[in-house]
């Protein structure tokens, strides 16, 4: 039996007039998170993390953003889609681990919603399955409110 951990990483700008995805969970707040589908860089995290435990190349590879059938899509879409990738060729989810690092708005009071999201869309148990959230203590990008990162780690067991 083999086991195998990717990482994934993503961030995008904030923007008014978008709606704040994360982890499949929308999030009232005054700016959305900028992008070519739906931007929850939480998901974009994790698809790239699940994708690289199991050497199957990355997000842009399957849903790149010159394609316009992507364009404001739910990245669910992708997860749900990856999931099933995995499945096929042999592989299921041990343990997900993921960070939010956003100044605002505060996230901690989600994370328990993006797990159970996150579980259902790649059907695994919620205990597999955990997020956090941090900030940038004002530094950088995330510090001034301009963007949201996420980083998100996979462990793979091959199936039989």
């Amino acid at each position: 039996m083999s086991i195998r951990t990717g990482i994934g990483y993503d961030a995008h700008r904030l923007q008014p007039d978008l709606s704040l995805w994360l982890g499949g969970v929308k999030i009232e707040f005054e700016k959305g998170l900028a992008g070519h589908s739906d931007g929850d860089v939480l998901i974009h995290a994790i698809v790239d993390a699940m994708l690289g435990a199991a050497g199957l190349g990355d997000i842009g590879s399957y849903f790149p953003s010159s394609d316009p059938q992507y364009k404001g899509v739910s990245s669910r879409i992708f997860l749900t889609n990856i999931s099933r990738k995995l499945i096929e060729t042999g592989w299921r989810v041990l343990n997900l681990d993921a960070t939010i690092i956003a100044e605002k708005p505060r996230l901690a009071k989600f994370s328990h919603m993006m797990c159970n999201q996150i579980s259902e869309d790649i059907n695994v148990e919620k205990h597999r399955v955990n997020v956090k959230a941090t900030t940038n203590d004002g530094m950088g990008f995330i510090g001034r409110n301009e963007g949201i990162a996420a980083y998100a780690i996979v462990t793979l067991e091959e199936i039989k």
